[in-house]
């Protein structure tokens, strides 16, 4: 059975007046042709340092990268077709030109299945990575995606005075929209070496409360039955639940608990490909006591423990939820700390750090921290585990000068 063949092609028979030609993809079937513009004009001088030369400068890249990509998309419409006409290809072509590359389009796909998922958090960040996106580069095609704009993108997000730690999360969701693209490997823009562009990581130094702060902030007396005290002791479960975030802790349920152990999957990865991990957690006479003060005792093992989220409740007001108790945990949080002068901006967050650094300094092995955490793997923990906090460092760092000093 025969099938069509493309090809990049420059059409001299038709030079504009600026002396360049478009260049085109050239579909043959049954020695009939039809051209299809790839908007992209060359002068026949240019059109052959693009296609031939071994050694391309930058722009010649980019341009090739691009003439790459609409031969591939033509040769992936000829493979779908089951019986080749030129009307289906054209159909199919300008349908994946037009819509499939679009970079907008695709992030706005992408957002509405995870919010049809419920995952309204994520689907927040990639709105905000396609809106950047547009604002740098209006109706940019996949096409387009090329290390050189990300290289541009990324330097014009820091002019901008944008963090890298932002830059990073923008273009990890754009690569991710990237990869569910059907787009030929050769020209795949990320990754590391020659060629390609490498997403900068930002580097957050994460702090974390001493065991000594913890406890001071355990002793606090609040005012019983206050707002103050229920975020105390909430901040508290946190940090003694595997530094539990506050989504997952809204989510629990009475099923969850099994004498003095907590099982449960973290929300963010129950969607995961991979199978997610459960997540044990040793309940403590500390713990078990706020459960007793703040959780709502029920018959039904499928009951919320703590009194926030409602049966029937949609994904907005869920999140509504999550989005509220965090700062009330916060703001509180940060009045105590201040109050027992411990001269940091703590937060839910620094309750899961907690957690892991004072295990790490324990001596606990990092491989039962990745577990208690929820790790995928030793790696994410040993990355997320990087930094100890400055006066740690000192503390442990002065050994190398025990006796330097002389008595007064």
């Amino acid at each position: 059975m025969k099938t069509a063949d493309a090809s990049i092609y420059l059409d001299e028979l038709r030079p504009k007046k600026n002396g360049k030609c478009s260049v085109k993809i050239k579909i043959t079937f049954n020695r009939k042709r039809k051209y299809f513009s790839t908007g992209i004009d060359l002068t026949p001088d240019e059109f052959q340092k693009v296609m031939q030369n071994k050694r391309r400068n930058e722009e010649q890249k980019e341009i090739h990268l691009k003439l790459n990509y609409f031969y591939t998309k033509a040769v992936n419409t000829i493979k779908t077709l089951n019986v080749f006409t030129f009307g289906a290809f054209e159909e199919q072509f300008f349908e994946q030109r037009n819509t499939q590359n679009s970079v907008s389009f695709a992030f706005e796909k992408y957002i509405a299945q995870l919010k049809a998922e419920k995952r309204l958090g994520t689907a927040v960040s990639y709105e905000c990575a396609k809106n950047s996106l547009v604002s740098y580069k209006k109706d940019l095609t996949f096409a387009e995606v090329t290390p050189s704009l990300l290289k541009k993108y990324e330097s014009w997000m820091l002019e901008s005075n944008k963090s890298v730690s932002t830059v990073g999360i923008y273009l990890r969701s754009l690569r991710a929209i990237y990869n569910i693209q059907n787009i030929d490997k050769s020209i795949y823009p990320f990754g590391e070496g020659k060629n390609k562009y490498s997403i900068p990581t930002g580097r957050n130094i994460k702090k974390a409360l001493t065991v000594e702060e913890i406890a001071k902030i355990y002793n606090y007396e609040a005012k019983p039955g206050t707002t103050k005290e229920m975020a105390k002791d909430y901040w508290l479960f946190l940090y003694l639940c595997n530094g539990m975030n506050v989504k997952d802790f809204c989510l629990l349920k009475w099923e969850n608990i099994d004498g003095d152990m907590l099982t449960y999957r973290r929300a963010k990865t129950v969607r995961s490909k991979k199978q997610s991990k459960s997540i044990s957690v040793a309940l403590k006479p500390e713990t078990l006591e706020i459960i007793k003060k703040w959780g709502v005792p029920s018959l039904s093992n499928d009951a919320y423990i703590f009194p926030h989220l409602q049966p029937g409740m949609n994904a907005e007001k869920e999140r509504g939820t999550y989005q509220q108790l965090t700062k009330i945990i916060n703001k509180y949080i940060k009045q105590i700390v201040s109050e027992l002068g411990i001269k940091k901006n703590v937060t839910t967050y620094f309750a899961r750090h907690s957690f892991a650094t004072v295990l790490k300094r324990s001596g606990a092995k990092i491989e039962m921290i990745s577990e208690l955490l929820g790790h995928s793997s030793v790696d994410v923990t040993e990355s997320y585990l990087d930094s100890f906090e400055k006066e740690q460092i000192q503390k442990e760092t002065d050994v190398l000068t025990f006796g330097f000093r002389k008595a007064n």
